[in-house]
């Protein structure tokens, strides 16, 4: 029997669909650069931008499938984004800790996430008391935690040493916490908090025929490997650790001109 249901597409958001100035790598000619579209303002600032072939693309997607923007950001973080075309119906926020139905959170869903991680994890503030002991005052700019789900730090990478990232790795290994290091964000985050898991959801709430995912960071990775088919970008922690899996394409594309790939990809694949 042929499936019948949707075709769901699972994008992470910040350097996979959407791009901060610093991370735009436009590396042509200031006269060649492309069109670009904020969609983001932060403070009364432009923040995130993409192109306006990706703004084009993204309506069109959203026609063809379960469009579910899929990302680390806290809820409050992610209303700031304003994505062409139509809202979308499910957002996955806090790395699965909230599921958003037409923008609305849904509390069972939080609710069941926070029984897991009281099952699985150490304690949030064990967790950050740590964060907080061990950082030096050389290199960290800030201190966080979103959601009271997990914890990160804003920190100059110029000075953060390679070491202390894989010290504090294996110190949280066993408590069930992971490391993540984007751009000058270090989070750590429970293991059982995933975007796979908020997806899944989606799915069976959906009844999706396929599942399509892209992203760029390791807490993207079990996202990717949970579809049956999607993208990594040229950059990013999975480009930079060599990540693969044999049904993920490994875009050579980098920066904001990797978003409007990844859309391209996606139509594609939607049958356009």
């Amino acid at each position: 029997m042929t499936p019948t249901g949707p075709l769901l597409v699972a994008s992470d958001l910040d350097r996979t669909l959407i791009y901060s100035a610093a991370a735009l790598h436009l590396d042509v000619p200031d006269a060649e650069a492309p069109r670009l579209l904020c969609v983001e303002v932060y403070q009364g600032k432009p923040l995130s931008y993409l192109t306006e072939r990706a703004a084009a693309l993204l309506p069109e997607l959203a026609a063809r499938s379960v469009l579910v923007p899929t990302t680390t950001r806290t809820r409050e973080q992610y209303r700031r984004i304003h994505l062409p075309g139509p809202p979308a119906p499910f957002a996955i926020c806090a790395n699965g800790g909230h599921l958003l139905v037409d923008g609305r959170t849904d509390h069972d869903w939080h609710r069941a996430v926070l029984a897991r991680l009281d099952d699985a994890c150490a304690p949030l503030a064990e967790v950050r008391e740590h964060l907080r002991r061990a950082s030096d005052p050389a290199w960290l700019l800030k201190e966080r935690t979103a959601e009271d789900l997990f914890a990160y730090l804003v920190v100059d990478r110029t000075l953060l040493p390679e070491a202390w990232i894989k010290d504090l790795a294996a110190w949280a290994e066993p408590l069930g916490w992971a490391i993540s290091v984007q751009g000058r964000k270090v989070y750590a985050v429970p293991r059982p908090l995933t975007k796979s898991a908020a997806v899944a959801e989606v799915v069976r709430r959906t009844g999706a025929r396929r599942t399509l995912a892209a992203g760029d960071s390791l807490l993207d990775a079990d996202l990717l490997l949970a579809a049956d088919a999607g993208w990594r970008p040229g950059h990013g922690e999975l480009a930079d650790t060599g990540w693969t899996a044999p049904h993920i394409t490994a875009l050579p594309d980098v920066g904001v001109g990797a978003g409007e790939r990844i859309l391209d990809e996606a139509l594609r694949c939607a049958g356009v």
